[in-house]
């Protein structure tokens, strides 16, 4: 399995980039790789590039923007050009007030409709401190899910 991560400028507080062990794609690159016509379009060749998306996590503000059909960055982008006859995954991920706010289900509600998957969050402490509904689920859930869906698309087997 190939892995690529497209991140947003925002989730780079988050991580260290070095520490990341495969390709990874921001905004810059976009921007660097087009210059005219006729230029590769990396939103584009990342979307016919790969077999399956997982979003994870999804927070409040990218589920707004895709529910809406806003591409302002890489991510959205390449989100927005989907080939929806391939999967794509969403693990929303966020503070449990956000999480109920009645404005979450219709967007979720409308990536669904798009075709996409939700790998639901889960209840526990969060980044905040709260403790509730909204955090990103497990890692092996979110890998077992890819797993199946994978499998059922023809695009892994398992060893």
């Amino acid at each position: 399995m190939e892995v690529a991560v497209v991140t947003t400028e925002r989730a780079k507080h988050f991580y260290s980039p070095q520490d990341v062990p495969v390709t990874l794609y921001s905004d810059a690159d976009e921007w660097e790789m087009w210059k005219r016509r006729s230029d590769p379009v990396l939103h584009i060749d990342l979307r016919r590039w790969a077999d399956l998306m997982l979003v994870a996590p999804l927070d409040a503000n990218t589920l707004g923007k895709v529910a809406s059909g806003i591409c302002d960055n890489l991510l959205t982008c390449v989100i927005r050009a989907w080939d929806r006859s391939k999967p794509l995954l969403f693990c929303p991920a966020m503070n449990t007030a956000m999480w109920e706010h009645p404005i979450t289900a219709q967007q979720v509600g409308q990536l669904k409709a798009f075709g996409y998957v939700e790998i639901p969050c889960v209840a526990k402490k969060l980044v905040c401190g709260d403790q509730g509904l909204g955090a990103m689920a497990e890692v092996g859930t979110i890998v077992d899910k890819v797993k199946e869906v994978l499998s059922l698309h023809g695009g892994f087997q398992q060893s």
